[in-house]
C-alpha cells in the first residue's frame, strides 16, 4: 500500500452525499422522444374511444327514431289493425247481447226458485212476465245478430296514415314518460349516476360498430292467422277455377301422425263446411284414435252434428260412418270435442273384469262400478232414488245392462229386487236372489202395481210417524224395493196406467222403478213419461227416441245412439254401448260408455250365493206397514205354475185414474217431490195439460182466480170419486190452500184400490 494521498481533481466540483440529483447516474438523451410518443398514442386512443361512443349514440338515435316514427311497421300492418277493431266491435256487440239474455235468464230463475218456495206476489208476477217476454226478444235479437256475417270495411290510405301518426304520437308521449321517470330518479338518488353512465357508455361502445337494420318488419303472425283481416281478393285467391270452395278435399285421419297434424286436419275440414272456428286445440292421440278440441268464433259446434253436415265430415276424413263423434261443452257453449274413432274403443284392457260383490257386502246408495267410457272414466253410479228408462232396439244389449243393474241390487243389504216382464223373464238369471219374481203373467204383474202403489202411501204414513223428512231412510230392517220392469210396451194398458202411476209417487218412499224398452215415445210407453224420468239409458236406437227422451237438441248435442250398430248372431256390433243422462254422481254429457258383460252363468253363480247368505228381510217393514199378509199372498201367486197360452183379460173396463188427479200428482213429480203444492203452483201444470178449461179465471186477480180454482178442482174431485181436498198450508207464509203430498198418494192408492 502507497502512503501517497490521492490526488484532488481542481477542475471538478465536490458532490455531496445529501444531493440524490449529483448521486443519480446521468439518463440517456433518447428518453425525451419516447414520453412525447406515448402522450400522442394516448390523445388517439381517446380519440378513437370518442368517436365510437358517439357513433353508438348515433346509431341508438336512428333505431329510435325508426321505432318512433312506425317506420318498422308496413301499411298492410295497419290495415290489418284497422280491421282488426271492426271485428272486435263486431264480437263485442255479441257477448253483450249473450251476457244481456243470460242476466235475463239468471232474474228469471231467481224469481221462479222465490215463487216455488214462497209464493208470487202480484208484482213479481208482472215481472216475471215482462222478463220473459224481454228473454224472447233478446234470443231472437241475438239470433239474427249471429246470422249476420262480419264484413270489414277496408281503410283508406288517409285513414292509415293517420293510424300511422296516432302510433308515433303514443310512442313519442311513452319515451318522454319513461326520460321523465328516469331523470328524477337520478335527481333524487345521484348515486344512481355511478351505476348508470358506466353501464350507458358500455352499451354506445358496444354498439358503435353495430350499424342498425332499419327495415319494415313482416305482419306478425297473430294478424296472419284471422281470415277476417285478409283482403277479399287474397281470402279467394287460393280457390283454383272450377272448384267449389265449400266442399271439403280429403283429409284422411289414418295418414296423421301427430297432434298438430290431427289439430290441422280438422281444422281444414270443419272450415270447409262453414264452421268458422276461433282454434283447434289439445290435440291427443288416444287407443282408439284422435281426440281435439274446437272452439267457434261465431256458429254452434251443434252444427256439425247435422245430417248433411256430419256426412260431410265424415267423407273429407274418410272415417267410417259412426266414426266421428263431436261432444258439446256444457261449460262453455262455444266449444266442443271431436273424437275420430278408427278402431273399437272398449278392448279388454279397457273394459277390465267385472268386478265380485260379495252377498250384502254393499248399500244401496253406494256407487256401483259397472263400466267405463271412451275417454276411460268410470261408469260409476249409485241405485237409491233412481228412476230409470233404457231404450234400445234388440241386439243393443238391453237385456245385459238390466242383468248388470239387477246383480248390483242383489249384493245389497239394504234392498230388494222385484223382477216384472210380461213377454219373458226380466233379469231371472239371478234365480233365488230376485225377491219377488213376476213374469209372463199380466194379472200378477197388476196385482204387484197394486201392492207397491199401496206401499208407498203406507210408507209416506210410516215417514211422517218416525220423523225421517221427505226421503226414505233405507237400512236391513226398512230395505228398499228396486222393481225391473222389462218389456214395459207389451204389459196391458192398464198395467201400463198403475206402473205410471207407481212411477210417480215411489221415489220418496224407497220404492224405485228400472224400466227397459224397445222405444221410448208415447205410443209404446202408454204416457209421455220418459222424458220425465230422472235417469235416461240409450243404447242403439232410432234418432226419435233419442229426441223424445232428452229434447230436440241433443243430437247436436251429441248424443249420436242412432249412430250404434246392434249385435246380430254373427256380429257383436255396439252391444252394450250406451250414453246416459241425469246418472247419480255422473257428469250430464254426451260420452259414449259401455257396462260390462254379465253373463248368465256368473248371474247364476252369485244368485245361488247371495240366496244361502241369506237375503234382505222385509217382513219386519211390510208388517208395520200393515201390508204383510198381501205380500205372502203375492209370494203364493208368484211360486204357483204360470197360466199357460190363451188370451189375457186386459181388464180394459177397469175405471182410469182420474187425470186430473194425474196431473196433480205430476206436478209434484216435476217440482222435485215437495211436500205441499200450493194452488198457485198446480194451476201452473193444470192450464199446460188443458188451457182452455184451466186458464178461465186468468184476467182475474189472484184471489178472485185461486177461489174459483179451488171450487173447480173440488168439483171435478168429487166428481170423480176421488177423496181429495185442498187445505191450508201452515208452513208456507200466508197459509194459501193447496195440496199435501201424503194426501196425493193417498188419493191415488186409494183409487187403485177401488180399481182392484
Amino acid at each position: 500500500m502507497s502512503d501517497e494521498p490521492t490526488p484532488i481533481d481542481l477542475e471538478k466540483e465536490p458532490t455531496s452525499a445529501e444531493d440524490p440529483a449529483a448521486a443519480a447516474p446521468e439518463a440517456p438523451e433518447a428518453s425525451a422522444d419516447a414520453t412525447d410518443g406515448d402522450t400522442s398514442a394516448n390523445a388517439g386512443f381517446g380519440r378513437t374511444a370518442v368517436t365510437r361512443i358517439g357513433q353508438g349514440a348515433r346509431n341508438v338515435g336512428a333505431s329510435v327514431r325508426h321505432t318512433l316514427t312506425t317506420g318498422h311497421q308496413s301499411d298492410e300492418e295497419f290495415r290489418r289493425l284497422l280491421v282488426q277493431r271492426q271485428l272486435a266491435a263486431y264480437d263485442e256487440v255479441r257477448e253483450t247481447a249473450r251476457e244481456e239474455l243470460d242476466d235475463v235468464h239468471k232474474r228469471i230463475t231467481r224469481l221462479e226458485r222465490i215463487g216455488a218456495e214462497d209464493g208470487w206476489t202480484p208484482e213479481q208476477r208482472q215481472e216475471v212476465k215482462v222478463l220473459r217476454e224481454e228473454r224472447k226478444g233478446r234470443t231472437a235479437a241475438l239470433k239474427d245478430l249471429m246470422k249476420t256475417p262480419f264484413v270489414a270495411v277496408q281503410p283508406t290510405d288517409d285513414q292509415i296514415k293517420r293510424a300511422r301518426r296516432a302510433g308515433s304520437t303514443r310512442r313519442f308521449v311513452a319515451l318522454l314518460v319513461v326520460i321523465g321517470l328516469l331523470g328524477l330518479l337520478c335527481v333524487r338518488t345521484p348515486q344512481l349516476l355511478l351505476l348508470v353512465l358506466p353501464v350507458g357508455v358500455a352499451v354506445l361502445w358496444w354498439l358503435g360498430r353495430r350499424p342498425p337494420t332499419l327495415v319494415q318488419r313482416p305482419v306478425p303472425e297473430r294478424l296472419l292467422a284471422r281470415a277476417e283481416l285478409a283482403l277479399p281478393s287474397q281470402a279467394g285467391a287460393g280457390a283454383a277455377p272450377g272448384v267449389d270452395p265449400e266442399e271439403p278435399r280429403q283429409y284422411p285421419i289414418a295418414d296423421v301422425s301427430t297432434a298438430e297434424e290431427a289439430e290441422e286436419a280438422v281444422r281444414r275440414v270443419i272450415t270447409a263446411v262453414g264452421g268458422d272456428l276461433a282454434a283447434v286445440t289439445d290435440g291427443h292421440r288416444e287407443p282408439w284414435g284422435w281426440s281435439v278440441r274446437a272452439r267457434f268464433r261465431s256458429g254452434s259446434p251443434d252444427d256439425l252434428n247435422e245430417e248433411k253436415t256430419y256426412k260431410r265430415l265424415i267423407t273429407a276424413l274418410r272415417l267410417r260412418r259412426a266414426g266421428l263423434l263431436i261432444e258439446a261443452d256444457p261449460e262453455f257453449g262455444d266449444s266442443c270435442t271431436v273424437r275420430l274413432v278408427m278402431r273399437d274403443p272398449f278392448t279388454p284392457e279397457l273394459m277390465g273384469p267385472v268386478p265380485y260383490r260379495p252377498p250384502l257386502s254393499t248399500s244401496i246408495v253406494d256407487a256401483h262400478d259397472f263400466g267405463v267410457g271412451m275417454d276411460a272414466s268410470d261408469l260409476a253410479f249409485s241405485l237409491a232414488g233412481l228412476m230409470l228408462i233404457m231404450v234400445g232396439d234388440t241386439g243393443s244389449g238391453k237385456s245385459g245392462i238390466a242383468l248388470a243393474l239387477a246383480e248390483a241390487v242383489t249384493s245389497t243389504r239394504d234392498a230388494v229386487l222385484i223382477n216384472l216382464d210380461p213377454a219373458g223373464f226380466g233379469v231371472g238369471d239371478l234365480g233365488p236372489a230376485i225377491t219377488l219374481d213376476a213374469c209372463m203373467d199380466q194379472a200378477l204383474i197388476g196385482n204387484v202395481l197394486d201392492f207397491l202403489i199401496k206401499l208407498c202411501s203406507a210408507r209416506a204414513r210410516q215417514r211422517r210417524a218416525y220423523g225421517w223428512g221427505n226421503k226414505w231412510r233405507m237400512s236391513p230392517e226398512h230395505p228398499a224395493f228396486v222393481v225391473h220392469m222389462d218389456e214395459w210396451p207389451q204389459l196391458s194398458e192398464k198395467n201400463k196406467k198403475k206402473l205410471i202411476r207407481a212411477i210417480l209417487i215411489g221415489r220418496k218412499e224407497g220404492v224405485w222403478f228400472e224400466g227397459f224398452s224397445q222405444w221410448g215415445t208415447k205410443d209404446y210407453l202408454g204416457d209421455a213419461i220418459g222424458p220425465k224420468m230422472p235417469g235416461k239409458i240409450l243404447g242403439a236406437c232410432r234418432r226419435v227416441d233419442v229426441t223424445e227422451l232428452l229434447g230436440g237438441g241433443s243430437i247436436g248435442e251429441g248424443y249420436r245412439s242412432d249412430l250404434l250398430q246392434p249385435a246380430t248372431h254373427t256380429e257383436a256390433g255396439d252391444a252394450g254401448q250406451i250414453y246416459a243422462q241425469g246418472l247419480p254422481g255422473m257428469p250430464t254429457r254426451p260420452v259414449r260408455y259401455k257396462f260390462r258383460e254379465i253373463t248368465s252363468e256368473y248371474a247364476a253363480r252369485v244368485g245361488a250365493e247371495r240366496a244361502a247368505a241369506g237375503l234382505p228381510d222385509v217382513t219386519h217393514t211390510l208388517t208395520e206397514a200393515g201390508l204383510i199378509k198381501e205380500w205372502r199372498k203375492l209370494l203364493k201367486a208368484a211360486a204357483a205354475p204360470a197360466p199357460g197360452p190363451g188370451p189375457v183379460a186386459d181388464g180394459d173396463d177397469e175405471p182410469d185414474v182420474p187425470p186430473v188427479l194425474l196431473v196433480i200428482a205430476e206436478a209434484f213429480v216435476q217440482e222435485d217431490d215437495p211436500e205441499f203444492l200450493t194452488l198457485d203452483q198446480v194451476h201452473v201444470y193444470l192450464k199446460k195439460d188443458d188451457a182452455a178449461k184451466w186458464g178461465r179465471w186468468d184476467d182475474r186477480d189472484d184471489k178472485d182466480r185461486l177461489r174459483e180454482l179451488g171450487k173447480a178442482l173440488a168439483r171435478e174431485l168429487r166428481d170423480a170419486g176421488v177423496t181429495l181436498s185442498s187445505e191450508r198450508i201452515t208452513e208456507a207464509e200466508g197459509q194459501p190452500r193447496g195440496y199435501y203430498a201424503a194426501a196425493v198418494q193417498q188419493a191415488l192408492a186409494g183409487d187403485s184400490s177401488d180399481d182392484s
